[in-house]
Parts: structure tokens; sequence; C-alpha cells
């Protein structure tokens, strides 16, 4: 066995971690929370079936990769909802736990891993816009079909809702951040929010 599939054997290994990473927001039919797994595969599906309505041209292939690999490094660092203030430590964890992660690969997998998770961090391309995209709405369309849940246990409200994740949808995806804006509306008529 060569060292370059043992290093990819280990980083295999290492990553079914994710699957145990519980987010703070329930799947569709609200029987229990969803984990970074899911999630992650849900938008690989997501930038399958709704590349075509991306603000630009996209490569699908690399949204797919940023979406599977983006939540990696919550194995180290843990989720904790978008709507947290200080972000700042959260970054110095998740960059830690990426060097960490990545640094299990051969070099090449490692360098192209990170670059790409990256990439999603600073959402400067139209493939990291549209990954954020799908990542900031999964979470707000769980909401949409669990009576605002997660907004409700954690206190969120509609502005908070729209002021954190507004732009970055619609800087991705403008035809699903029309979509979210009315979902988010009917979720403020049926009382989804904790009012601030």
């Amino acid at each position: 066995m060569s060292i370059r599939f043992e290093k990819q054997m280990k980083f295999i290994y290492e990553i079914d971690k994710v699957k145990k990473i519980i987010r703070k927001t329930k799947i569709f039919d609200g029987s229990r929370h969803e984990n970074d797994a899911e999630h992650s595969w849900h938008l690989a599906i997501m930038a399958l079936v709704l590349n075509e309505h991306s603000n630009k041209v996209i490569d699908v292939f690399k949204v797919i990769k940023m979406v599977l690999i983006h939540d990696m490094v919550e194995i180290d660092a843990g989720d904790t909802i978008v709507y947290d203030i200080d972000k700042r430590q959260k970054e110095k964890e998740e960059l830690k736990c990426a060097d960490r992660i990545f640094g299990l690969l051969p070099d090449d997998l490692r360098d192209d891993f990170f670059a790409l998770w990256q990439e999603f961090e600073e959402r400067t391309t139209p493939e990291a816009k549209f990954a954020a995209a799908i990542d900031r709405a999964e979470p707000i369309i769980q909401d949409y079909y669990n009576e605002g849940y997660s907004w409700r246990k954690h206190d969120i409200s509609k502005e908070q809702v729209i002021e954190v994740n507004g732009y970055k949808i619609e800087d991705g995806l403008k035809t699903l951040w029309d979509h979210i804006k009315s979902l988010i509306d009917e979720c403020e008529k049926k009382e989804y929010f904790n009012i601030k």
C-alpha cells in the first residue's frame, strides 16, 4: 500500500466524524436535528438542481466540492448558529481544524481542499457566492417547515434573518433570495419569529 493511499484512507476515516456534528436546525419534517454530513449532501443536490439560476455562470463541480468540504472544519470547531456575534474565535478554530483535517491528505489534495475551503469562506468567486447562497438558504427553509424552531429557540428576529442571510443569498442566487423572502414574510405572518 502506498503512502499516498494510506493518507487518503486516514482522511476518509477522519471525516466520518462529520456525521456526528449536530446542527441547530431540524430536518424538514421536524423529527430530529440535521447533522453536517446531511447538510452538505443537501447542498450538493441543491447545486445540481439550482445552478441554472445562478447570478453568473458557475462550475457546478467546483461548487459541489466546496459544499461537501465546507463544514469539515466543524469536526474540531463544532457547529455554531450563524447569528452568533463574535465570529473571530470561531474563524481561528476553523482555520486550525482546516490545517489539521486537510493536512491528513497528500500535499496536492491538501492544497486543493484548503484552497476550496478558503474560497468558500472568502466568497469572492461566483462559485463561492453560489455555494454561500444555498448554504444560507437551506436552514431558512428548514425553519419555515419547522415553525421557526431554531429562530424561537435562539431568540432570532426576522430582521436578523434578513440582515445575516439576505445579501449572501442574493449575491449568488437572486431567484432563490426572492423565494426565501416570501417564505420569511409568511413566517412573520405565522409568528415564527421572536419580536425584538
